[in-house]
């Protein structure tokens, strides 16, 4: 089953027209147990914190080459990256003051993204209508989100990098805004992982970060399965 889910992934000619150079990892998963945040996750995160701190000891965030590829990414569909920041400079920017603890399978995957200097997205994967696409959007598709502390629909811009299923977006400007409907929860045992690459990072980089998502997940349940599709240019 989460073979056949990531066999009907797809990214857009459009979207590699934009960036050749992007790059796809998808990680499905199934069998996690779930659970609250653990010294396990806290250490992760802790790690992922000091291992921030470094890096922007040496440089603004803006300037980091990962982030300053993000940014040049929006900008080519455009979005405004001093407004809407992509995942991995979001979290780049929250790691000094100490990253959210939210449940250990959400830590993780944050803790994985600041560690290896990529936007990693984590959905549950139940939640799924049909598989996942990376569109440039004709502004029709529905996103379900929260506006005021209410729920509301809205629409991503024309031409905008979203990814979706056959229900509607669920995750706007590439990596900036995850939906309500997909989104994961306390009590997923089945998700999907999106690592999403361009250059300076490395194939090797990115493998590198796989392999580590994937430890970590296997450690999150004794009948964890787990499934990965690379997908590029």
């Amino acid at each position: 089953m989460l073979d056949q889910f990531l066999a009907g992934a797809h990214v857009g000619a459009d979207v590699f027209a934009l960036r050749p150079d992007y790059r796809a990892l998808l990680i499905a998963v199934d069998g996690i147990v779930p659970g609250p945040s653990d010294t396990a996750s806290d250490a992760l995160l802790t790690s992922a914190e000091e291992s921030a701190r470094e890096l922007l000891d040496a440089q603004p965030v803006e300037q980091v080459p990962q982030v300053a590829a993000w940014r040049d990414a929006y900008r080519a569909f455009g979005a405004k990256p001093q407004r809407t920041r992509n995942s991995l400079e979001a979290l780049l920017r929250r790691a000094p003051a100490g990253l959210p603890r939210v449940n250990r399978l959400t830590d993780v995957y944050n803790a994985v993204s600041v560690r290896h200097g990529l936007p990693l997205g984590g959905e549950d994967l139940t939640r799924y209508s049909g598989s996942p696409r990376l569109i440039r959007a004709t502004g029709a598709e529905p996103f379900d989100t929260t506006a005021d502390g209410a729920d509301v629909i809205e629409h991503p811009d024309e031409g905008e990098v979203v990814w979706c299923d056959d229900a509607g977006v669920t995750c706007r400007r590439w990596n900036w805004r995850q939906g309500r409907r997909t989104r994961l929860r306390d009590d997923t045992t089945a998700a999907l992982f999106i690592l999403d690459a361009l250059a300076p990072l490395t194939d090797e980089s990115l493998k590198a970060a796989a392999d580590d998502l994937i430890t970590h997940l296997t450690g999150l349940g004794p009948d964890v399965r787990i499934a990965q599709r690379l997908i590029s240019a």
